[in-house]
């Protein structure tokens, strides 16, 4: 068996991942990765290239990830809801030399590719059993390919773009994946899975989106740690609580918005759920409303931990159900590898209970970076060895960290990170628009949801056809997700007397009464 899966060989008839298809052995896992790593290195993917992936959850990305581990690729998951413009950036920012699409997205790949002919992937197949014009059949060069166990074998990894603050996605480069070392270094990542309980056997649920970070830190780590993946195709809340009982799974990860649509469900389905096997429920990426975390402790028992992490830096902190009742609104303690302080405006560490931003420090040396980007990679890291994504909170007296907003300009919304400045960008380019604004106000549902607010140009008169022209405009260049729900039209744009745009005072009104900022 390939390295990274050498632990399995005893049980190589075992289920490693169910998907729509069926099961899919360790065996069968191991021979598909093997066969993928001989089709990309024949097409010239060198160690150190990135392998693109633009995929939903189906288990040709577990075999992607296993490959890319194995061979010294970078797996660079792209987010499907994003438009062909925005697919077509990450092609090119990450110089992707082999392109791997989900049949069902093709369309959308295709009208990427001709929006980057000088930077179009050597190496393109689609998971179809037949090929297209613009791609090669996965399951049929796999067919045709080397089942043996492949030589050389490296430390790959994965690189993941998360929105930038000033624009475009940045992809972070983490320094955990070095090219050239073993790839069993990755099993050390894998075995920390069990410092935050997924247990080793289990069954995982993944009911999120892969290209997601922690999506795939809590479905793909532990599944090389021994932890089978359940793959369900896209959320739907009846069916995950069917899911649950009917396999058995053992852990499943959670966004707060997961969380509100499950406690909607009729009282039938609540009621018919039992969860007996169900050992850990991880939840993060956005805040959690008390009242809603509460409810699901509540029903689920006092399985719920929930973490603080991030792309750049992994998980940080972490809170147990017994330990969040003691300490309502904590995202928990430092993990063990983790040393967190807060800091204060002039830059010294603030007291016990103090709010400042948070700055951390990974004890084991890892670090990131943002591929082609030095000077946000400087500005993420104030000072040696920790980095900071521009949070505010403060540490109380017995270490719990509390998160109290956010310096940087960002939106959360359903777990998925919005930076406004790519849309304010798009608005401002449109003719009636002198000044905009994008931020983010309190949705029952996703937590947040986007808000615009524009400046029209003198004489302009806002009308239900300009409305329309400015969403479709947003909706034409970026994912639907990030189109904003109302805009609201003002005589002047808050600024300081050194220019800078006060959106604090746009966004306070919508926050008011909420007991939150976040």
């Amino acid at each position: 068996m390939v390295r990274l899966l050498s632990d399995f060989q005893d049980r190589s008839d075992g289920v490693a991942v169910i998907d729509a298809v069926g099961d899919t052995t360790w065996g069968e896992l191991n021979e598909r990765s093997n066969r993928l790593i001989d089709v990309l290195r024949r097409a010239g993917v060198q160690p150190g290239d990135r392998v693109a992936l633009l995929a939903g959850n189906r288990r040709e990305i577990e075999e992607v990830y296993v490959a890319c581990a194995s061979a010294g690729w970078l797996a660079v998951p792209i987010n499907w809801h994003f438009a062909p413009d925005e697919i077509a950036y990450v092609l090119d920012d990450s110089g992707s030399r082999a392109f791997i699409v989900d049949g069902e997205l093709e369309a959308v790949a295709i009208q990427a590719l001709a929006l980057t002919p000088d930077a179009a992937p050597l190496c393109r197949l689609i998971m179809s059993p037949t090929p297209t014009p613009e791609f090669a059949s996965y399951e049929e060069v796999l067919g045709a390919a080397n089942p043996a166990e492949p030589d050389d074998q490296m430390l790959g990894g994965v690189m993941f773009y998360t929105s930038g603050t000033t624009g475009r996605p940045k992809g972070v480069k983490n320094t955990a994946f070095a090219l050239g070392a073993p790839p069993e270094i990755m099993k050390l990542s894998a075995g920390a899975m069990a410092s935050v309980g997924i247990p080793s056997p289990g069954l995982t649920l993944l009911c999120g989106p892969q290209y997601h970070s922690a999506q795939w830190a809590f479905s793909f780590l532990p599944l090389i740690a021994g932890t089978s993946v359940l793959m369900q195709r896209k959320f739907i809340p009846e069916e995950t609580l069917e899911l649950i009982d009917d396999y058995g799974v053992t852990n499943v990860h959670l966004v707060p918005t997961q969380f509100v649509r499950l406690l909607r469900v009729n009282p039938d389905a609540q009621d018919a759920f039992h969860g007996d096997a169900l050992q850990l429920v991880l939840h993060g990426a956005a805040p959690c409303a008390p009242s809603v975390k509460r409810a699901m402790i509540d029903w689920f028992g006092p399985k719920i931990s929930e973490y603080y992490g991030a792309t750049e830096g992994g998980v940080v902190t972490i809170i147990s159900s017994h330990e969040w009742i003691d300490k309502p609104g904590s995202v928990g303690k430092a993990m063990p590898i983790v040393e967190l302080k807060i800091v204060a405006d002039d830059g010294s560490e603030a007291a016990r209970g103090s709010e400042g931003v948070i700055h951390v420090r990974n004890l084991l040396g890892t670090d990131f970076e943002y591929l082609n980007e030095p000077g946000k990679t400087a500005e993420a890291h104030p000072e040696p060895g920790f980095f900071t994504l521009g949070d505010i909170g403060f540490i109380d007296d017995d270490g719990y960290l509390f998160l109290s907003d956010r310096k940087i300009d960002m939106i959360i919304s359903g777990g998925v990170n919005i930076y406004p400045a790519e849309i304010e960008a798009i608005l401002i380019g449109h003719p009636a628009v002198l000044d905009a604004a994008v931020f983010g106000v309190p949705n029952e549902e996703f937590g947040e949801e986007v808000r615009a607010a524009v400046q029209l140009t003198p004489n302009t008169r806002y009308t239900p056809a300009l409305d329309r022209d400015l969403k479709g405009l947003v909706r034409a260049k970026m994912a639907a997700y990030k189109v904003p729900k109302n805009i609201d039209v003002v005589a002047e744009m808050p600024r300081s007397d050194a220019g800078k745009l006060l959106k604090r005072e746009l966004r306070a009104p919508f926050w008011e009464g909420t007991g939150r900022k976040i």
